[in-house]
């Protein structure tokens, strides 16, 4: 699962993924968060998501990253948008507004970017990843968020012998596993969806569960 199977993806519009509305679990569990107005909230492998804007209408900044040039760029003309563009060492960077996407590697950031984000968002990152991926991105991009950021973050739970991913079946015991080293990862709801995904019971599911997860970062014990 390397970076030219998303972008060849993106180039011949197999994104089934990319949803043509702001995903319901946003709106209904984010508010309750407490994410401050004015954090900085983090949307990684963000494509051309809508959830985006809405997260920009809640009064924050949103920092998207995107490896895609097509999905960055089709985001920004559909949105009616019109980007400010700079290069840097972490990728070419486009802003407008309060939205900023790098189109870029996320394992490029470092803490000096995703230290400043308090808020975080995933929907179609950790299940875009093989299980061989998933600890070094939970490392790499949770562990080095605001001290006690919180976040939102959408899973998949079902047979993975009977589909290949993407997206992948990420269990509980994963989850914890994934994000007890620096962040408590608590159930907001468990739904079985498999009766609203028709292309998943093609491909051979029985079960399906959409899982929502509350996550914060652990802070720092004060000094005595």
């Amino acid at each position: 699962m390397d970076a030219e199977f998303w972008l060849k993806r993106w180039q011949e519009g197999a994104t089934g993924f990319h949803m043509t509305r702001v995903t319901p679990l946003l709106a209904k569990y984010w508010p309750a968060l407490g994410v401050p107005k004015g954090a900085r909230v983090l949307v990684p492998l963000c494509g051309k998501s809508l959830d985006m804007v809405w997260l920009a209408s809640q009064g924050h900044e949103v920092l998207g990253v995107e490896l895609s040039p097509l999905a960055v760029e089709q985001f920004f003309q559909e949105q009616n948008l019109k980007a400010k563009v700079h290069e840097s060492p972490l990728g070419t960077h486009y802003v407008a507004g309060e939205i900023e996407i790098i189109c870029g590697d996320i394992f490029d950031l470092d803490q000096s970017i995703l230290g400043q984000c308090q808020g975080v968002y995933d929907r179609g990152a950790l299940v875009a990843l093989p299980a061989s991926m998933r600890s070094d991105y939970a490392r790499h991009v949770y562990g080095q968020l605001a001290e006690g950021y919180l976040g939102l973050l959408l899973t998949l739970e079902y047979d993975q012998a009977l589909m290949e991913g993407p997206p992948f079946s990420v269990s509980a015991e994963e989850i914890h596993a994934l994000f007890s080293p620096h962040s408590e990862a608590s159930t907001l709801a468990r739904m079985d969806i498999l009766d609203k995904e028709a292309k998943f019971a093609d491909r051979g599911l029985k079960a399906l569960d959409s899982v929502t997860w509350r996550l914060e970062g652990r802070r720092k014990p004060a000094a005595p």
